[in-house]
């Protein structure tokens, strides 16, 4: 397989448009993992409409490589697509969205798992919360 591993990074202040997976693939990859993380209606015990994401860009690029180039020599994957939203994101819409082409299942979930936790706490992307409105 060698290291042939493929690694894209975007970050937009656009809503994400994932282009959906392509069938047939080539038969190298035995499994594709998708995660979205998507905006929740509470945070921090409290109602809000939205998060606002704010990043340092080029940096937070950069350590999302590096983490991927990290995790992708712990597990081996062909493939890891990863796109996440600046601005505001509105509550039940994508922030994070995640797709790992691998031989096999278990690397490509592992490889998600620690992906997310890594960036949650590692990256320079900072959310705060747009509150709803309160309701009369």
């Amino acid at each position: 397989m060698g290291n042939l591993m493929k690694i894209e990074i975007e970050m937009t202040d656009e809503p994400l448009k994932i282009a959906p997976l392509r069938l047939p693939l080539s038969g190298e990859s035995g499994a594709v993992v998708e995660f979205w993380g998507l905006v929740r209606s509470m945070e921090g015990g409290q109602k809000i409409a939205a998060l606002h994401y704010e990043a340092y860009i080029a940096m937070a690029k950069r350590l999302l490589y590096e983490i991927a180039q990290e995790l992708l020599k712990k597990y081996p994957c062909q493939r890891l697509e990863v796109c996440h939203r600046i601005g505001p994101v509105a509550v039940g819409e994508p922030s994070v969205f995640l797709r790992i082409y691998s031989t096999h299942r278990s690397e490509a979930f592992q490889l998600a798992q620690e992906f997310i936790n890594r960036l949650k706490s590692d990256v320079p992307i900072w959310k705060s919360p747009l509150l709803a409105e309160k309701e009369e």
